[in-house]
């Protein structure tokens, strides 16, 4: 199971472009609502996410969460003690964790990606503290997966679809997608 969590002012790009990939790939994925049940994009899209965040139950059928970027919606996002919460749950049990745009500056500022090659949007990177910033679209370092912008919300899905499906699938999806 993937969550894809959506904060107030949330990237539609950089969240919605991973769901189809991941969704096209046969993943069961599931949007949050941190905000709300219909939550606006940074571009003034409402977008109904699945279920609210009082809603969300994390156990051992979630893979992954996703943090999409965006302003305000990074800051919404970690402002949030149940993302908080989701996010301690899934690095204590061993479980995909990803960011994409300015949302990686949320894991930093935990400590998570001290150490770890990891990219961000690069007015953000000076947020990543101790990371090995790479300026790649998407870097996967052990159970964290980080993009760099709108512009990689592809490569990001695709990453992200490596992580749990394996490359080949990955492939499959992109060529059937005319990506790659």
């Amino acid at each position: 199971m993937v969550y894809v969590f959506l904060a107030e002012g949330f990237e539609i790009v950089e969240a919605l472009a991973p769901v189809d990939i991941m969704t096209r790939a046969g993943l069961k994925v599931i949007t949050v609502g941190v905000t709300g049940k219909t939550v606006v994009s940074s571009c003034g899209v409402p977008v109904i996410a699945d279920i609210e965040i009082g809603d969300l139950v994390l156990d051992d059928k979630a893979e992954l969460i996703v943090l999409p970027g965006g302003m305000p919606g990074t800051k919404n996002l970690e402002a949030s003690s149940a993302v908080q919460n989701a996010i301690d749950y899934c690095v204590e049990h061993d479980i995909f964790v990803s960011a994409i745009c300015a949302a990686p500056s949320i894991l930093a500022h935990k400590g998570l990606l001290d150490g770890k090659r990891a990219t961000c949007f690069p007015s953000f990177a000076t947020e990543l503290n101790n990371a090995v910033q790479t300026g790649e679209q998407a870097v996967r370092d052990g159970k964290f997966i980080t993009g760099k912008g709108a512009g990689a919300a592809f490569d990001f899905g695709f990453e992200l679809v490596t992580a749990l499906c394996g490359s080949d699938i990955a492939k499959e999806v992109a060529a059937k997608m005319q990506c790659r």
